[in-house]
């Protein structure tokens, strides 16, 4: 684990050492995002982006907050050269997006404005039983700008999306998982072991079909039919080629556990 200064801490977890804890480590101010913070998060995600070892991201916070978004005393600072604090977000969260491995927020206590943002920018979203959503920017004159207006309509639909939006209030966690913004919900105390037993289920799949599954659905949900179609087809024909598709059918006649080493 890096040093406590750090305001994101990363270590290797899971039977196999593949699976990478991110930790927001700002409990003071609630976990809120400011520029030091938002660098660190964009460092960590690409050195975890080249290192082929890492299967699975959990992205964490211990507290009574996961993330209450952006920096208001740092934000307000802006003024005209708002886009450089807009893009800064926007490029870390696209890390998420693009990082060949799935990432699994777990989210434990509040998830607001660029919290909840972080939170869509990840592929899989479980939360406790305490956790407060909320797309609050609106009610302090802004609009959201770290990807809620587009994620977040992909994600519950665009009716309750622009509700969501345009009141900025704050729902708990069986309203999250009502509407699809979490698979699932779990007692606090349950939230990271129930995560990282997440994270352990995808590890034991095929490395390469995880990650091209991950990219067919990436690039299918924003395309036509036939995008989508051929996204797959693409995905399928690497899979093909891989060591692992013959170890994985193998293993089913032979009725035994499947050894995967992503060839």
């Amino acid at each position: 684990m890096e040093t406590i200064d750090s305001l994101i801490l990363v270590e290797k977890i899971g039977s196999n050492n593949n699976i990478a804890l991110i930790t927001l480590n700002r409990q003071k101010t609630l976990n809120t995002l400011n520029e030091e913070m938002l660098c660190q998060l964009k460092d960590a995600l690409i050195s975890l982006k080249n290192d082929k070892s890492v299967r699975v991201v959990i992205v964490y916070a211990e507290g009574k907050s996961w993330c209450a978004g952006a920096d208001l005393k740092w934000m307000g600072s802006f003024g005209k050269e708002a886009n450089k604090l807009i893009k800064l977000g926007q490029e870390a969260f696209a890390l998420l997006d693009e990082a060949h491995f799935p990432v699994i927020a777990a989210i434990n206590g509040y998830a607001l404005g660029g919290g909840m943002e972080l939170a869509l920018a990840c592929d899989i979203r479980i939360a406790s039983e305490k956790a407060l959503f909320g797309q609050p920017e609106t009610t302090v004159g802004l609009a959201p700008g770290w990807g809620a207006t587009y994620r977040l309509s992909k994600t519950v639909g665009l009716g309750i999306a622009k509700e969501l939006i345009l009141t900025g209030r704050k729902f708990p966690a069986d309203e999250a998982l009502k509407i699809g913004l979490v698979s699932a919900i779990y007692p606090p105390e349950k939230l990271k072991e129930k995560a990282i037993e997440l994270a352990e289920q995808i590890t034991n799949n095929a490395p390469i079909a995880v990650q091209e599954a991950k990219r067919s659905i990436n690039r299918g949900v924003n395309a036509s039919l036939e995008e989508g179609l051929n996204a797959e087809v693409e995905g399928s024909k690497i899979c093909f080629e891989t060591e692992d598709i013959r170890e994985g059918i193998a293993a089913i006649f032979e009725k035994r556990k499947p050894e995967f080493k992503g060839k």
